[in-house]
């Protein structure tokens, strides 16, 4: 380098072939290590093909685990009540049963002598447990018929019948099998654009809509049982659900268990 009033060299440096491939690997190198801190510990990563969805999968994950422990919270929360009316002298020791009752689906009564309290308390839980085992037909009271969970997940989208939003979305950590709800025959199935199936199942009365599936299991006019497996569901596609009575909708999560 040389002055330009001057021409006296103002520094000079020796570049040789080694040297320059040196300063060349050692630069890509460290340029490599930094990128790899910023995708490691900065959401950075957020932004790469496939991460994405594993961290979608394990929201699901994280969600189904919340409201297992947000129910076994409210039992923990109910039985305190009780133990702290015992303590209080409100209802009577000798009266009061085995509270692992409460995990099955007939149980014994528990409480013989019942406040305001523990009454809501037995109604909310034993309702509940009806309305997981069984359908009532509004227009026969005679007639109960079972439903079976469609597929195991995380209900991201509720069903609105009132607001004409007769589908909920279901969304999977992992690849899960797609039951009937009940007995039928298959009457209609329609491949979309995305490769995903569309499969309608005639239960006599209801009539059962599933959306969304990655593979199906079963051909039109093929009979089912309730609980057979007719089909298949990914993490990549959320599955949709509706369930008809008489070309009348009904809110699936009010009749089956999720």
């Amino acid at each position: 380098m040389l002055d330009d009033i001057t021409l006296r060299e103002v520094f000079h440096f020796r570049v040789s072939t080694l040297g320059a491939i040196s300063v060349i690997t050692i630069t890509l190198l460290a340029l490599i290590v930094l990128l790899s801190v910023l995708i490691v510990y900065t959401p950075l990563r957020n932004i790469l093909p496939g991460y994405s969805a594993s961290l979608r999968q394990q929201l699901i994950q994280e969600s189904a685990r919340v409201d297992s422990l947000q129910t076994s919270l409210t039992l923990q929360r109910q039985y305190l009540d009780v133990i702290k009316q015992l303590t209080a002298g409100d209802i009577q020791s000798d009266s009061v049963q085995s509270l692992d009752s409460l995990e099955r689906v007939e149980r014994a009564q528990i409480l013989e002598l019942r406040n305001e309290a523990t009454e809501a308390f037995m109604a909310q839980y034993e309702q509940k447990e009806r309305d997981r085992l069984l359908l009532f037909d509004n227009t026969q009271n005679r007639q109960v018929q079972q439903l079976i969970r469609p597929v195991h997940g995380v209900v991201a989208q509720h069903a609105n019948v009132e607001h004409h939003q007769y589908a909920m979305t279901i969304s999977v950590a992992k690849t899960e099998n797609v039951l009937s709800v009940l007995r039928g025959t298959v009457i209609y199935i329609e491949q979309a654009l995305d490769n995903t199936y569309t499969v309608l199942i005639d239960h006599t009365q209801y009539t059962s809509i599933y959306r969304g599936l990655r593979a199906s299991m079963k051909t039109v006019g093929a009979h089912v049982e309730a609980g057979e497996a007719i089909g298949q569901v990914t993490p990549q596609h959320d599955m949709g659900f509706e369930l008809w009575h008489e070309d009348r909708p009904v809110n699936p999560e009010e009749v089956i268990a999720w």
